[in-house]
């Protein structure tokens, strides 16, 4: 008689699914992981310059030295060219008065805390910080007047502080704002964008995003399009994720952070809008190259010059700072992007290389910035030994390297 009493009562229950309800789909098969390899620092010595490799013809040389973390650049019609350093947030201005190729002035010109991006229109300097826009005029002896600020209320930087500015074809000014993660769902935006921004202060608004941090961008001569470089995620593994070229089309999604790379899905940030990861790819656009991960593009500039040979004109150059989190370093180099006749990317390839050394396990330059200047040649910044280079074409010869 015992058991007759459990049995009535489990006979009264209502009956249990065959499975509880909370128990979560299999696990999706994914592994973050990464290595941490900085190179040993050198000094940027004659000797070690000379030994760069560069293709037959060009040169490269020390433009500027001395200076302190040169980031960003802008160069004015008469050679004039602007540096910031974001650590401290000067402005200096570097001068080659005797157009002799190396620089004989370097004057500190404006502070504000954080200054990096710099674009010039007419004769006016724009600057961006983390939060801040500013405007200065330029003087007659290439100091600047007082800083104007025209915004105050960009978003918070996160991650990714390093606002940067240029003026487009159409004569507006274009802003890069970075996530402020590696990966996330944000809530702000116009995090992880490009934007337009009107001079006067007036406002802005977002022009592409899904963009994780595309610090270099740059329009094409002839066809006028809108590429960058935007950067991977990290701790996806040496190789993953890699380096995307992008044409930026007006009011379009780059799938950050739900879609990497060339389409691949990413496990950790499932698409905000409640999509399927096919169905939000679908609305999003995919790069039209990618570049080895981790090595952090930073400047692209297509060369509009007459001084570099016909077959390099509107290709496109971009700076590999260098990677960190990978067990063997990638970047650290200056590369040509080619684009064929009808402006579109085709490959990327090496154009200056050498900065490592030592079996790469050190380094004597983390490229950086990059601008052209009036005459045609590149000036390339390197924020890690303070130097600016001059990149030019001066006749036929053997590859140097």
């Amino acid at each position: 008689m015992r058991c007759a009493i459990p049995l009535l009562a489990a006979a009264l229950l209502p009956a249990l699914p065959a499975a509880a309800q909370n128990v979560p789909p299999p696990a999706t098969p994914f592994q973050m992981q990464g290595n941490i390899y900085l190179p040993n620092k050198l000094p940027a010595t004659d000797a070690r310059v000379a030994s760069l490799t560069v293709p037959a013809g060009f040169t490269i040389s020390k433009f500027a030295e001395g200076l302190d973390m040169p980031r960003m650049l802008a160069v004015l019609p008469n050679g004039d060219v602007y540096v910031t350093n974001r650590v401290k947030g000067t402005v200096t201005l570097v001068r080659d008065a005797n157009h002799d190729g190396k620089a004989e002035i370097m004057r500190q010109v404006a502070q504000k805390p954080h200054l990096h991006g710099i674009a010039l229109q007419g004769s006016k300097l724009y600057f961006s910080a983390i939060r801040e826009i500013y405007v200065a005029d330029v003087r007659p002896d290439g100091s600047l007047s007082e800083l104007k600020e025209l915004y105050h209320d960009l978003p918070d930087a996160g991650q990714h502080a390093n606002r940067v500015l240029h003026f487009g074809p159409d004569g507006q000014l274009y802003l890069s704002v970075g996530s402020t993660c590696n990966a996330c769902d944000e809530n702000n935006p116009e995090n992880a964008t490009i934007m337009k921004i009107n001079t006067d202060g007036s406002g802005r608004q977002v022009v592409a995003h899904g963009l994780r941090n595309t610090i270099g961008f740059d329009w094409h001569p002839l066809t006028k399009e809108l590429f960058g470089m935007d950067h991977g995620i990290d701790w996806l593994g040496d190789e993953t994720q890699q380096e995307e070229l992008n044409q930026i089309k007006p009011g379009a999604g780059y799938g950050w952070p739900s879609i990497i790379a060339d389409g691949q899905h990413y496990p950790a940030n499932k698409p905000k809008s409640g999509e399927s990861y096919e169905a939000f790819d679908a609305k999003n656009q995919r790069p039209l190259l990618l570049y080895k991960a981790h090595s952090a593009p930073l400047g692209l500039v297509f060369n509009r010059g007459t001084q570099f040979p016909k077959e390099y004109q509107n290709d496109a150059f971009v700076t590999m700072h260098g990677s960190w989190n990978r067990a063997q370093p990638s970047g650290y180099k200056l590369v040509r992007v080619r684009f064929n006749a009808q402006g579109r990317p085709e490959k990327f390839e090496d154009f200056i290389t050498g900065f490592l050394v030592e079996n790469d396990k050190s380094e004597f330059g983390r490229p950086c910035g990059l601008v052209q200047a009036p005459d045609g040649s590149l000036l390339m910044g390197d924020d890690d030994n303070g130097v600016i280079y001059r990149v030019a074409y001066t006749g036929t010869g053997k590859k140097k390297g």
